[in-house]
């Protein structure tokens, strides 16, 4: 279960944050480094918030800051990456084709921060990508399972000690139906995550913590009854 006060205190700090970050942005506007850390506050915001408005808003704000930053050094992974993601905040707060032609902007930015530095946030870059290419449609977008599978693989190839990256193909291959393959990324993640837990820690972790252990005991269940190679994590926790 998730600890509610460390979760409450990781909320207060991204507010903290942005209110911080936001000021700096404004007196360091040509600072591809402060433009690219307001982007990632304004995601963090975006991320956080359920109504729609406020999504949209936070969103806007990053994506305009990412952009300001490009415009001063194209060559920014992070700022490339922080793009794509205030872009897929902003897509999700609309249902009509300018989200499409978002879905697109998105794949592009998360290709040119590939490019420029894989290894980015955990593997971020390739995370993304394979999350985009699952979840949008193979009609009319760019939606492809083969190449979902690629880069969801490539994230737990460049970064196997972040819970992640394995969460996130675990349920690529249970909504494809492959409970073979979904149970043995589980039994990997079962091997890491004792150590996952030691190495990402402390408030700033408390929430991602807090989704990875619901989607995890969702995806235990789902493969409930089937042979396991090694402990559950919440046994040995």
């Amino acid at each position: 279960m998730a600890d509610t006060g460390r979760t409450n205190a990781a909320v207060l700090e991204l507010k903290n944050n942005f209110r911080e970050m936001h000021q700096r942005f404004l007196t360091q506007t040509n600072d591809v480094e402060t433009a690219w850390h307001f982007a990632r506050a304004c995601y963090d915001m975006a991320d956080l918030t359920q109504n729609n408005t406020e999504k949209a808003e936070f969103a806007a704000q990053g994506i305009a800051a990412a952009r300001l930053g490009l415009s001063e050094n194209s060559n920014s992974a992070p700022a490339h990456y922080y793009l794509g993601m205030t872009l897929g905040e902003l897509a999700d707060t609309k249902h009509n084709l300018s989200a499409l032609r978002m879905v697109r902007e998105m794949e592009r930015e998360f290709l040119a921060a590939l490019a420029l530095d894989k290894h980015f946030d955990h593997a971020g870059p390739d995370r993304n990508l394979g999350l985009l290419y699952w979840q949008a449609p193979s009609i009319g977008s760019i939606g492809s399972r083969s190449k979902a599978r690629q880069h969801l693989l490539a994230a737990v190839e460049l970064a196997p000690e972040f819970p992640e990256n394995r969460l996130n193909l675990i349920e690529a291959y249970l909504k494809w139906g492959d409970r073979a393959e979904a149970l043995r990324q589980l039994s990997q993640l079962e091997r890491i995550w004792p150590d996952a837990h030691k190495q990402f820690t402390g408030d700033e972790w408390a929430l991602s913590w807090a989704d990875w252990e619901r989607r995890l005991e969702v995806a235990e269940k789902k493969l409930e009854g089937a042979v396991r190679t090694t402990e559950s994590p919440h046994s040995v926790r």
